[in-house]
């Protein structure tokens, strides 16, 4: 879509969709179950030319939640819909509903039930990084020069029903504006508290740090909080920082028909796209 000259706002929206539909990510399907056994998920989309935005938050419905926050952005009259709202809103929308057992994998069950168990026992949570949390997230710079960031999410494994992490929360999980992108993963409550991706945005247009020295900077002051997580942004001027201060971050960077991938602290891969 970039390449064609399509607009940031579109290419975020296509590849968190593409991310939504697999189910190793915990987003759309593949979420992770709530202690209840439900789906409950977010999602949110910042345009950075005019900051206009849209989320939707505890919805299950929905195939692709991106595309319901879209929508709301779209539609123009509210930023953020949560529950049953939000869901009366994607049905006049239009927007494409699958049934609760599209999202389900046996994956997620077990690390629900393991959860579960672990509590009913008091035992230590030993559970990785990967199985604590999880969030999908896309940003872009267009050949007009403007900014996106889309991000989705099943939230937390177990989680308490009704929780609503910083995903949908904008300034804290998601956030574009003229200067920098930023999509966040990670422990959603100390990314709240911090209002981690407007920090960054806020350094780098007040404070005028480099992005990558914002981004750093601010996922380090989360860690001593329990914010283990990370994020991915993009500055106007084709800056990128993907800082991370847990064991690992999917991560991706995509210019001038190269990819670049890494999992770990590793160099990254390259590849032709």
């Amino acid at each position: 879509m970039l390449a064609a000259g399509g607009p940031a706002c579109d290419a975020v929206v296509a590849a968190v969709v593409a991310l939504e539909d697999d189910p190793l990510f915990n987003a759309g399907r593949g979420a992770v179950y709530t202690a209840a056994e439900t789906f409950e998920m977010d999602a949110a989309l910042m345009n950075g030319a005019d900051r206009r935005a849209g989320a939707v938050a505890g919805v299950c419905g929905p195939r692709n939640p991106i595309l319901a926050a879209r929508a709301v952005l779209k539609r123009g009259e509210q930023v953020l819909l949560a529950g049953e709202g939000a869901m009366a809103f994607c049905r006049e929308a239009g927007i494409d509903f699958a049934d609760p057992a599209w999202f389900a994998t046996e994956r997620r069950l077990e690390a629900l039930r393991g959860e579960l168990a672990r509590r009913a026992a008091g035992a230590a949570d030993t559970r990785d990084d990967a199985d604590r949390h999880g969030t999908v997230g896309a940003v872009a710079l267009d050949r007009a020069g403007n900014l996106a960031a889309a991000t989705s999410t099943g939230g937390l494994t177990a989680k308490r029903p009704g929780r609503i992490g910083d995903t949908p929360v904008f300034g804290a999980g998601t956030w574009a504006d003229d200067r920098c992108a930023v999509s966040c993963t990670g422990q959603g409550e100390v990314f709240i508290r911090f209002a981690a991706a407007h920090e960054i945005a806020a350094r780098v247009r007040w404070g005028g740090h480099a992005l990558a020295d914002a981004a750093e900077d601010v996922i380090a002051r989360l860690a001593p909080e329990g914010g283990s997580g990370g994020l991915i942004a993009l500055g106007a001027d084709g800056a990128v920082a993907l800082p991370f201060n847990c064991d690992g971050m999917y991560r991706g960077v995509a210019r001038g028909g190269v990819a670049r991938t890494a999992i770990h602290r590793e160099a990254m891969r390259e590849s032709s796209v």
